[in-house]
């Protein structure tokens, strides 16, 4: 244990984000006021074809989050445990919604956690009304024209609405 009465904490919250949905912001709200600085960063995982770029989820992000002082939104494409030790971070928080979720994430905190030993994996239920919810969902529904603005902050409702109307033309 540190002999500081309190350690400046800082976060980071990875993900695609392909949209941000409520079920982030809920975690994002909640990780902030637990650490000193929160660093939500998305991830850009050439394996996977996204419905925005890392730029467009990056600018959703920030303005989903303007409101939150200390959070600051980013981007990476390296390994998250590089990333972490990069930003000088000691937590990467999860968000979990089910039982389903656990299992890769354990995976992936024990491996991260044999990487870099000083950095701890803190995984945070999603709060009950947004333990539905998913990107994939949320990109389904907009697909068809469903409404999604329970779903998503109104600038993600928009960018989701203009991308899809560029599909149909």
């Amino acid at each position: 244990m540190s002999e500081n009465k309190h350690d400046f904490k800082i976060a980071v919250y990875p993900g695609s984000f392909d949209p941000v949905t409520f079920g982030h912001l809920d975690i994002i709200h909640r990780a902030a006021a637990v650490f000193d600085k929160v660093i939500v960063a998305v991830l850009n995982n050439s394996k996977k074809t996204p419905l925005f770029t890392v730029e467009e989820r990056t600018r959703l992000l920030g303005e989903a989050t303007r409101g939150i002082p200390n959070v600051e939104v980013d981007s990476f494409g390296d390994l998250l445990i590089t990333y972490v030790a990069q930003k000088k971070a000691n937590v990467i928080v999860k968000g979990l919604r089910a039982i389903s979720d656990f299992e890769s994430e354990m995976q992936m905190a024990s491996l991260n956690h044999k990487l870099n030993d000083k950095v701890e994996t803190f995984f945070m239920m999603t709060s009950p009304q947004y333990s539905y919810l998913s990107s994939s969902i949320v990109k389904e529904i907009a697909r068809y024209r469903g409404p999604v603005s329970d779903l998503v902050p109104a600038e993600v409702e928009e960018a989701l609405a203009a991308k899809f109307a560029a599909d149909r033309e």
